[in-house]
């Protein structure tokens, strides 16, 4: 008797349906290779040497030095023509009461891309990072003030760099992007959660928020991290999916760290907007690194280098998701994402 079970193997998997192409292609196009030759060393390295600098002593909020920050970064939004996004211009501004002091002009900074396309130009992408820092020692002798440099002076002259380069060239996503600083994350996520509770842009026609967090040490704790990117909450969503692509396109390894990934997911901004249920993660080069919410973070130490390919890794991701019809979906299968997801299907009850 002849042996049937080739051909009832074959037939089982006639009835099996394809898998679903990837929706968010990697291609590099003209357009896009020109807003990735665009992210200058020497640009981040400008820009970061005075964000961190003792001028603007640590950045803490509130404070003198927190306030130059944001018009500086509002002068970079200027140069680079993005659209006013605040209440005041590039300000969304509120007022901040510190348990001990006097109640200050606290402002997050915000400046819009505008999307390209009639439908999805309505739908907005945030790229994030915070400028506050932890200010000054009050007491003590020698350096006193925490410069902030890597955390998150990388972050936020990362986002100024890519807006710059989406700005400057022919590309025009199809979606919007937003492009964001805020204040106040080193006190508890403060200026993220009340851009969750007053969006400029509708929440559920938010599809994610790439926020940029210490991108720009490479001397990790655990060993020298150099071309490869860490995202916390990697696997909550598609948004992680979607950055091994662009890695795989620019040889940028993007890994899963087996305990700070989901860790570290609720220790930055990233947290406040996915609690929006916003697919929401945080890019990281190193997590912990010697002098960490130290005076010693300063930007001598940053790997400029590294950096700039780190942020062209976030440009092309981010890309991937402004062009694509898709919108990332948190993963259903993962029941560290339940509570995101749950938020998510009360914004989008057909999703």
């Amino acid at each position: 008797m002849p042996n049937l079970l080739p051909l009832l193997l074959g037939a089982f998997n006639l009835f099996v349906p394809p898998a679903a192409p990837f929706p968010w292609t990697a291609r590099l196009t003209s357009d896009r290779k020109a807003v990735l030759a665009a992210i200058s060393e020497s640009d981040l390295k400008g820009n970061l040497s005075f964000l961190s600098s003792d001028l603007l002593e640590g950045r803490g909020t509130p404070s003198r030095g927190l306030d130059i920050a944001a018009e500086f970064i509002a002068s970079q939004f200027r140069r680079a023509g993005l659209d006013m996004a605040g209440d005041d211009g590039y300000f969304q501004t509120t007022t901040y009461k510190p348990r001990n002091g006097d109640a200050a002009k606290v402002r997050n900074v915000i400046g819009v891309l505008p999307g390209s396309d009639p439908k999805l130009k309505d739908t907005y992408i945030l790229v994030t990072a915070h400028y506050d820092h932890l200010g000054m020692r009050a007491t003590g002798d020698g350096d006193r003030i925490y410069n902030g440099a890597d955390d998150d002076g990388s972050g936020t002259v990362s986002v100024i760099e890519i807006a710059n380069a989406m700005a400057a060239a022919k590309y025009r996503p199809k979606r919007s992007i937003v492009f964001m600083t805020f204040w106040g994350e080193e006190k508890g996520l403060l200026g993220s959660s009340y851009y969750g509770k007053n969006p400029r842009f509708p929440i559920a026609q938010t599809v994610a928020n790439i926020n940029l967090e210490q991108v720009g040490r490479t001397d990790d704790t655990e060993g020298l991290r150099v071309n490869a990117v860490s995202i916390t909450g990697e696997d909550y969503s598609d948004v992680g999916l979607i950055y091994e692509a662009a890695g795989k396109m620019l040889g940028t390894g993007v890994q899963k760290h087996p305990q700070f990934s989901d860790r570290y997911f609720f220790a930055s901004d990233n947290a406040a907007l996915a609690r929006q249920g916003i697919p929401a993660h945080t890019l990281c080069t190193a997590f912990e690194y010697p002098d960490y919410h130290a005076v010693g973070d300063e930007w001598p130490k940053i790997d400029f280098p590294n950096m700039a390919k780190v942020d062209r890794l976030a440009a092309l991701g981010l890309m991937m998701i402004a062009d694509s019809a898709a919108e990332p979906h948190w993963n259903e299968t993962n029941p560290r994402a339940a509570n995101y997801l749950k938020t998510w299907k009360t914004l989008h009850p057909a999703g």
